[in-house]
């Protein structure tokens, strides 16, 4: 007992004596740990929000139509949902155990648009819904302004995007289905008593409703079943399916909920893992900062320790000191990080607000689980950290307090150190090599992974080695011009070769991960844009960038368009494939076309010709399916299409699958699929093309414009027009993912600083005697920026050129799919390490601050 207090006082000694030193440590383990909690914290809330909105807004038990999915979504091929017919709410209505039931309808295929045609739907992605107003909405919905909507002539609407819109009672808006264009007024506005994520809702009388979304009257798309008293809902939907002879899907409120959050909980999965997964990097990043703390510190401290070790001290007690004194900074750092997760999470919400997803911080959610993660992770992995420095400080011996501070480095271990990273790199090295000459993207991609973990740790470890080098050479070009200051901050840089390799690389993985990035995103748009060029032969394409299919109002304006020499109808819908080999595919996707698409596809071909593939009864599949199946030219394939008839097609053409555009698709006219699709039950185009006559591009662009702007779901693009939506898309994509490394960087910047500043300490005398013999302020300040400027150059080197070697290695495995063009951002890259000489010389300006305003006198008398 008495050992351990020693242990004890002795590293809250030095803990609380070391406090400043230890800062930037607690900072680092702060942001880390800050980010771990405010990304649990943040979809904790999110998952609560919507437990909450699918728990009031779903009836006891839901009555929709066998072909309605199961989270309640009304979409369909033919922009109409599939409903149920009114004699259904009277067979519920009598069933027993049924206190009330009322038909509804609602769709969200529809968009809706206000007097001056501009959308109302919500920018966030969150959807559209337009139904009749009835008592289970009513629920979650007060009526705040005007009435409930009578006749066709009146609608109400929510009043966040009231709001969002500036509308007001009497404006006009418009819903625009498959069906065609219904105009009403606002009659009212209704607000909701539980957090609306985002959803733009507008409501109809029931026979409005019915008309504008399903066509008709006297159908519904969900029947709402509510429980008599002491009727449990699982029992209330035995008895609805069993009084309805299980001719439709029944769910109960649970089921329904549940549906709902599956597909919710999906997206916010794959969010806090990616965001778990940059913390992660900044918590290795952070490994870096506390190693140098500690180790520099335990340098520092050596005569300190040999004394203690003089005295009596075990080795065991000396490391358990310099544990403890981790554990303490770990335990700081992260209670703090907690704290200042709960302050992300709610800068998150506001940030989601501000794009139209409303949060409430009454919905706030702080799990027991997050601040245990949190402070667990925080501990553990700056102990770890530290175990290192804690041996290296136990291995001090006694014979050391006779010495100067900072023990000599070990040679051998020096020498070990260097044959591992060599060893690592190489087997990394030779990882990316067999990636990049696989033939199967699958295959690669695990040689990829294990080629990018095993050069990372390798470059890590022989950074000491590449230190001496790559400083030497980045001092030749930068630091000469300044003379005996540069030959001085290159010296401080090469003095310890372990301190400088460990500092770079936490500079290193950040920009490691922005150089691969920059390359694969580079060759993504760089390969897209020369697939346009080389296989798509039409001047337009019009699509929604929502997913909405395309009314044959709207195609009917295209067509309208007089400048077109052609246009092509492009849609999806779904079959049962019986193949050759005797095997049945269920609900395989076919494409069917105008055979003028044979014209705005280039495709490249195993076999047969792609225009023959829309001649009558015919079809084309692509090259793997083909020969998975046994199929060649003149094979006969069995369809059974959803919503439709069985056909038996031939096939007439196999493409290749080594294109981008449409790889995998399978072919035929939609006059074939008219022959077994009913009318009322044939697909909505999915894309329409235009080509222009001759000279005509420029007009006919304007005009098709002009004729879509009654639409505003469509978007009218040339080619031009698409790789620049390819590039944005791509760049917001990596501008995100650049923001979250960002964390990464900011902590290796934070151990730039730490590493300047404890080196000013621990050169204190040095710094007082070069002072004395003539070292200006300047001079002195200037030194210890150009050895920060060293320092971080030396860590964009390695980052840069190992993450272009990465980004090169995944491009050979994107060629595999298609993307065969290799380009470099140069751009890019010069930016990224120009702008870390600035990173260099903001992380010295407080160093060399505090190293210039040093007592002459006193530094020489530090010992």
């Amino acid at each position: 007992m008495s050992a351990a207090n020693t242990v004890l006082k002795t590293s809250m000694r030095n803990f609380f004596a070391h406090k400043g030193r230890m800062a930037l440590s607690a900072v680092a383990v702060l942001l880390s740990v800050a980010f771990v909690c405010g990304t649990l914290v943040f979809t904790d809330t999110m998952n609560t929000t919507f437990d909450k909105l699918f728990a009031a807004t779903s009836a006891d038990v839901t009555v929709s139509a066998k072909g309605a999915s199961s989270t309640g979504e009304t979409t369909s091929d033919n922009g109409i949902p599939p409903v149920v017919p009114a004699s259904a709410v009277e067979r519920v209505r009598t069933t027993e155990g049924v206190k009330s039931a009322q038909g509804t309808v609602f769709s969200t295929t529809v968009t809706v648009v206000d007097a001056d045609k501009d959308s109302l739907s919500p920018s966030s992605g969150a959807p559209t819904i337009v139904g009749s107003w009835n008592r289970n909405d009513a629920r979650t919905m007060k009526i705040t302004s005007g009435t409930a909507p009578h006749g066709s002539d009146q609608v109400m609407i929510d009043a966040d995007t009231a709001d969002k819109h500036h509308l007001k009672l009497g404006d006009e808006i418009a819903v625009i289905s498959a069906l065609g264009t219904h105009t009403a007024h606002i009659s009212g506005i209704a607000t909701f008593t539980v957090t609306n994520p985002g959803a733009a809702i507008f409501y109809f009388d029931t026979p409005t409703a019915q008309q504008a979304l399903v066509g008709k009257t006297g159908v519904y798309t969900n029947i709402n079943v509510t429980a008599a008293a002491g009727v449990t809902d699982a029992r209330l939907k035995h008895d609805v399916i069993a009084g309805t002879g299980g001719q439709y899907k029944v769910q109960t409120a649970k089921e329904v909920a549940d549906a709902n959050q599956q597909d919710v909980k999906s997206l916010l999965n794959v969010m806090k893992y990616a965001m778990l997964g940059f913390a992660g990097i900044a918590f290795l990043v952070g490994i870096f900062l506390i190693i140098n703390t500690f180790s520099m510190l335990v340098a520092q401290r050596t005569r300190e320790i040999g004394l203690m070790r003089a005295i009596g001290s075990s080795r065991k007690q000396v490391n358990r000191s310099v544990l403890v004194e981790a554990l303490l900074l770990g335990f700081l750092g992260s209670a703090l990080g907690v704290g200042a997760g709960v302050g992300i999470a709610v800068g998150l919400m506001k940030l989601m607000g501000a794009v139209g997803m409303h949060l409430s911080t009454d919905d706030l959610t702080v799990a027991w689980t997050t601040p245990v993660a949190g402070v667990l992770l925080g501990v553990v992995v700056t102990v770890l950290a530290a175990y290192l420095p804690a041996r290296r400080a136990g291995k001090v011996s006694p014979m050391a307090a006779l010495r100067e501070s900072g023990a000599p480095a070990d040679a051998r271990a020096g020498r070990v150190r260097a044959l591992l990273g060599l060893l690592l790199t190489g087997a990394g090295g030779y990882s990316l090599y067999v990636a990049a000459a696989a033939d199967k993207a699958s295959e690669g991609s695990l040689w990829l992974g294990l080629g990018v973990v095993l050069s990372l740790i390798g470059f890590v470890v022989i950074g000491p080695l590449l230190a001496g080098g790559l400083v030497r050479i980045i001092s030749a070009v930068l630091l000469r011009i300044f003379g005996p200051v540069g030959r001085l901050a290159e010296r401080n840089a090469l003095r310890n070769p372990r301190r400088t390799g460990a500092t770079g690389a936490a500079l290193m993985i950040g920009l490691a991960l922005v150089a691969c990035l920059s390359v694969v995103g580079s060759s993504m748009v760089a390969s897209a844009s020369d697939e346009l060029d080389k296989s798509v032969g039409t001047d337009f394409i019009i699509q929604s960038d929502s997913g909405q299919k395309i009314t044959p109002q709207a195609v009917r304006a295209i067509k309208a368009v007089p400048g077109l020499e052609r246009t092509t109808e492009y849609r999806e819908t779904e079959a049962d494939y019986g193949t050759p080999d005797g095997k049945t595919l269920k609900d395989t996707t076919i494409v069917a076309a105008d055979p003028s698409y044979a014209k705005d596809l280039r495709t490249k071909m195993v076999a047969g010709d792609l225009a023959d593939a829309y001649l009558p009864g015919s079809m084309s599949v692509h090259e793997d399916f083909a020969k998975a199946h046994d199929i060649r030219l003149g094979s006969k394939i069995s369809l059974n299409f959803k919503d439709g008839g069985t056909a038996k097609l031939t096939v007439r053409a196999i493409t290749s699958d080594d294109v981008v555009i449409d790889k995998g698709a399978m072919y035929t006219s939609i006059a074939t699929l008219a022959k077994y699709v009913p009318a009322d039950r044939m697909p909505l185009d999915d894309l329409v093309f235009g080509t222009a006559k001759d000279g005509q591009q420029a007009a006919a662009y304007k005009d098709l414009k002009a004729a879509l702007h009654d639409y505003p779901q469509y978007q009218v693009r040339d080619q031009t027009d698409y790789k620049h939506e390819i590039k944005d898309q791509i760049g917001q994509l990596l501008n995100l993912i650049y923001g979250l490394l960002a964390l990464a960087i900011i902590v290796a910047v934070l151990g730039v600083v730490n590493t300047l500043a404890l080196s000013v300490v621990e050169r204190t005398h040095e710094i007082g005697l070069m002072r004395a013999i003539g070292l200006s302020r300047r001079q002195l300040r200037r030194m210890i920026r150009l050895e920060s400027v060293v320092i971080a150059l030396f860590g964009a080197l390695l980052g840069l050129g190992l993450g272009m070697g990465w980004g090169a290695t995944a491009q050979k495995l994107l060629a595999l799919e298609g993307l065969h063009v290799l380009e470099i951002p140069w751009g890019t890259i010069m930016a990224v390490f120009v702008g870390s000489a600035f990173v260099g010389l903001f992380a010295a300006l407080v160093p060399a601050f505090r190293a210039g305003r040093m007592n002459v006198l006193n530094a020489i008398a530090t010992e």
